[in-house]
């Protein structure tokens, strides 16, 4: 019989002074220097299946006591980006006997961490012992995309409310998902109505150093190459360190219609008329929607050749977009014989679209941009996104 049972994880801030009561029963007080320390309560389905940790290994084994076994064999499955089953083995006197779970679940050491994220701490989580495999959930301490070690023991409830438990057991490791279909609707859904105005756009823009071009003509016969999209954006967004690409913007200023005179990526800019990367023959996907402590935001968004390789990633991955209708890039055919498409962006994003092919500097045509080239710390080259902002982020792992 596989029965879940959800854990449900908050935070609240409690300040010097403060006591907040369970039951009538004082759970905490701050009697030191004022600050901030974050508390945490575990809500389950009925009041029957509330415990406080804390009180574990108090209880004193006595000769009517029988040990409960070390669990072992412990299984993670059906991982997403901020939930996962648990289970494991036990002897079936111990399954009998047990009362609850103690799962203790903490953050496993990165080399690269995200230092703009808040920092998990060890979170030990106490369930009533239900039919395995067990769901744990809980976004405020799960992450996209993120190593974490579990650990598990088991319990029974004395008369006197102390516990019997076994051993911890050994410690395993996993790692959380990307963001499903569903979360990415959900971020769909918010970038939508922060996207503004459409405007009429004709090029594709690409800044880089000279370097980069040189190097293009020289050992790539002039073929700007997909390469490995970073790490920037979301924490949970899918195509991060899995889709290769080419970046373009396409976004226009106000008062000339044209791209702008600026770039923190380089110098000199190579355009490419609309309809070489938009048209009837392109899939469009959403991929993100992020900012990164500023008051803009940006999308990412990929256009995929239909029946190619990315377009084949993209379709079960990312929500896919109406090339003629969509808030943020749009594609009109012709109405009337003569006439040229029209090609729309959104006003009030950035867009960030990643082409899967390579493009050839052929096609279009490298030229020094007028303006002034902006420091490279403006760019969003893995930049991390603001955990903070109400704007972008939605009620998953970020």
């Amino acid at each position: 019989m596989h029965l879940s049972h959800e854990i449900l994880f908050r935070s609240f801030s409690l300040f010097k002074g403060q006591d907040f009561k369970l039951s009538d029963a004082p759970f905490g007080s701050i009697n030191n220097k004022k600050k901030t320390v974050h508390v945490f309560f575990f809500f389950f389905r009925s009041k029957s299946d509330l415990v406080l940790p804390g009180s574990a290994g108090k209880h004193q084994v006595t000769e009517m006591d029988a040990p409960l076994a070390t669990p072992c064999n412990i299984q993670i499955c059906e991982v997403t980006c901020d939930s996962f089953r648990i289970m494991w083995d036990m002897p079936p006197e111990d399954t009998a006997r047990a009362t609850h779970f103690f799962i203790d679940l903490s953050r496993r050491e990165n080399r690269d961490p995200n230092r703009f994220k808040h920092r998990d701490v060890p979170t030990k989580l106490v369930a009533k012992a239900v039919p395995l495999p067990m769901a744990v959930r809980g976004h405020w301490f799960l992450s996209p995309r993120t190593d974490y070690c579990v650990a598990v023991q088991t319990a029974v409830r004395q008369p006197d409310g102390d516990y019997l438990v076994s051993e911890w057991s050994p410690v395993v490791q996993f790692c959380t998902g990307d963001y499903a279909m569903e979360h990415l609707q959900q971020l769909l859904d918010k970038a939508s109505g922060s996207a503004g105005r459409l405007l009429r756009f004709s090029v594709f823009y690409r800044n880089q150093h000279p370097e980069y071009f040189d190097y293009v003509r020289r050992e790539c016969g002039g073929l700007m190459r997909p390469a490995l999209k970073d790490s920037s954006g979301s924490h949970g967004s899918p195509i991060n360190g899995k889709l290769n690409g080419v970046f373009f913007s396409c976004n226009t200023e106000f008062d000339t219609g044209r791209p702008p005179k600026d770039s923190p990526y380089g110098p000199l800019r190579f355009q490419i008329p609309a309809g070489h990367l938009l048209n009837p023959n392109i899939c469009l996907y959403f991929a993100d929607f992020y900012c990164m402590y500023t008051a803009y935001h940006y999308v990412v968004l990929v256009l995929a050749p239909v029946g190619t390789g990315g377009d084949d990633f993209c379709r079960t991955r990312l929500p896919r977009l109406d090339l003629a209708s969509n808030p943020f890039l749009t594609y009109a055919a012709p109405q009337r014989q003569g006439e040229e498409p029209v090609y729309c962006h959104a006003s009030d994003v950035i867009l960030e679209v990643l082409f899967t092919e390579p493009v050839h500097l052929d096609q279009g045509s490298v030229e020094q941009i007028r303006g002034h080239h902006q420091l490279m710390s403006l760019t969003t080259a893995n930049a991390k996104k603001d955990p903070s902002c109400k704007v972008c982020n939605i009620s998953v792992g970020r």
